[in-house]
């Protein structure tokens, strides 16, 4: 609810603005929208008068605060949506625009979609209104286009998660459904949720869910075969596969690879296709006994080397989650996290790690409280007290250091010297060509103080696309300064991508897979980054959070 309530406060300040009244009041719901992000307590469970007692909020912004808890909306924000036209309060969705220049595509182009703004776009009208110019119609033009490829697909933990749903309310008609496709190989976005069902009766199954209102069948693209349609009002396609048990295990298979995995040629001159498909197996693990191959997991089955190394029985162990010795880039309070410091560390040691590293954001990131110097050796005086009060846990001293514009660090060398660790990653200026982005992030990685170069690219899935690098010249930069490369495993980002993890590992580089956490919860969100680790054959042998306390003081130390 909370999540709901701080998007809702941050859209009526967005349609404030567009609709040229108060600017306080914009800025009023703007700032609680803010704080609230810090507050943990839920929403839903207080009344009106201990809302208003939050800290930025007041009695105002509080009624309209439990109108939400109350119905899901509040009067402000339904009167503002009737004198704004719907395109235009979907226009706030696109990346690179604010509601300043969204009442200017309004007011003054008259443009009240999307499709009319791309449009304006490719006729070069938009770039002759003030303030905007080529350089910003391109990004809005290319930020328009990508949302709209990226429509009817999920992220990596949304699609995990609407698929459990849709198992908890098959497996009532079929109780041997399982995932399929993409949700069997962990792909970082979902373009459909696949799943396969084993029955004799393979042409009357897909009948049996016709009256089931949560599902609607997209009879054109149907056989009887395979059923598509969508669930619930849920954008994603939908595939649910029949076929006889004996098929089971080949059809799965065959679903879930890659067309490059599956057309590898066997000794003899079949494909793994050819050969799946003559035969029944009992079991995955059958498939890899008939040839003598070593069992490949379903995640790298995507047509890289997983073959040839099966072949030889060289396959890595790949790295598991419980591998992990502790998560290295968070935010606590101290900037713009939700917990404290103590919350944070007996929080991670209830989970059985050994460490945690804090990396609050520095002093140029003014919007999340980028931390002054003096934060910063208050933060280290509170740390040094947390640590003498446990035993065999630590927490180490770091900091998300901005990359500024010419690739220095956000401090001077005599404070960066004094962090156990830096995390150095880019947050503004994101409108690079490739050589400036590439060079930006090269000059960082060579600074002696940076440990771990934070999502590289920036990308925000199905929202914001990275800024073009050259990754393997970042990555030939990190193997020669001894820096690893984040996994931010936020699934948001899920950033250094798998298919590049590889590179990174065969090139010497350590990978880090780090939750990039504003609250405790997040910290589960490692999960997502180790199976996009485990997709980029890492092991835990590659990756620098699964060292001990010793061994990551030790490599921290190391340039």
């Amino acid at each position: 609810m909370n999540e709901k309530i701080i998007d809702l406060l941050n859209l009526t300040a967005d349609l404030l603005e567009i609709n040229d009244e108060n600017q306080f009041k914009a800025d009023s719901y703007r700032r609680a929208g803010f704080n609230l992000e810090k507050f943990e307590k839920d929403l839903s469970s207080m009344n009106e008068e201990k809302i208003s007692k939050i800290d930025g909020i007041g009695k105002s912004i509080a009624k309209s605060i439990y109108e939400i808890v109350e119905s899901g909306t509040f009067q402000e924000l339904e009167k503002l949506r009737l004198q704004t036209p719907e395109g235009v309060v979907e226009m706030l969705s696109i990346n690179g625009i604010g509601p300043k220049k969204i009442k200017v595509i309004w007011k003054e182009l008259n443009i009240i979609s999307k499709t009319e703004l791309l449009a304006a776009c490719q006729n070069n009208i938009v770039a002759q209104a003030k303030g905007f110019g080529f350089k910003t119609q391109t990004t809005i033009q290319t930020n328009i286009i990508y949302e709209l490829e990226q429509k009817g697909k999920l992220r990596l933990d949304q699609g995990l998660e609407l698929s459990k749903e849709i198992i908890k309310e098959l497996i009532q008609i079929w109780p041997n459904i399982e995932p399929a496709g993409s949700l069997e190989s962990k792909a970082e976005v979902f373009a459909d949720l696949t799943f396969i069902v084993a029955t004799e009766n393979v042409i009357e199954e897909a009948h049996k869910i016709t009256n089931n209102v949560n599902f609607v069948q997209d009879f054109k693209i149907s056989s009887p075969f395979v059923w598509k349609g969508t669930y619930k009002n849920n954008a994603i396609a939908v595939h649910i596969h029949f076929c006889s048990p004996k098929n089971q295990v080949a059809e799965k298979y065959i679903l879930s690879a890659s067309e490059k995995h599956l057309q590898y040629q066997l000794e003899g001159g079949s494909t793994v296709l050819k050969y799946i498909k003559s035969k029944t197996f009992e079991s995955t693990e059958a498939i890899f006994e008939g040839i003598n191959y070593q069992f490949i997991p379903a995640e790298i089955r995507e047509g890289y080397n997983e073959w040839s190394l099966a072949q030889t029985h060289s396959l890595p162990k790949l790295i598991e989650y419980t591998d992990l010795k502790g998560p290295l880039h968070n935010h606590s309070t101290y900037s713009d996290g939700k917990n404290t410091l103590a919350e944070i560390a007996t929080f991670c040691k209830a989970q059985g790690w050994e460490y945690i590293g804090i990396s609050d954001h520095s002093q140029s990131a003014a919007y999340a409280g980028g931390l002054q110097p003096e934060r910063v050796f208050e933060q280290f005086k509170e740390i040094d007290a947390i640590n003498k009060t446990f035993d065999n846990f630590k927490i180490f001293k770091g900091i998300e250091s901005d990359i500024l514009t010419d690739g220095s660090l956000d401090y001077t060398s005599d404070i960066l010297s004094q962090f156990d660790y830096i995390v150095a990653s880019i947050h503004s200026g994101l409108n690079m060509d490739e050589d400036k982005a590439t060079q930006r992030l090269i000059t960082a990685i060579e600074n002696p103080y940076t440990k771990i170069l934070g999502h590289p690219t920036g990308r925000l899935l199905l929202k914001r696309q990275g800024y073009k690098i050259n990754t393997s010249a970042i990555i030939d930069a990190c193997a020669a300064n001894n820096v690893a490369i984040e996994i931010n495993a936020n699934p948001w980002r899920l950033d250094l991508s798998w298919v590049f993890v590889k590179e990174a590992i065969d090139k010497g580089v350590k990978i880090a897979i780090c939750p990039d956490a504003h609250e405790n919860d997040g910290f589960f969100d490692m999960h997502y980054g180790t199976l996009m680790g485990r997709k980029g054959f890492l092991t835990k042998e590659n990756c620098i959070n699964c060292l001990s306390t010793e061994e990551l003081s030790s490599w921290f130390k190391t340039k």
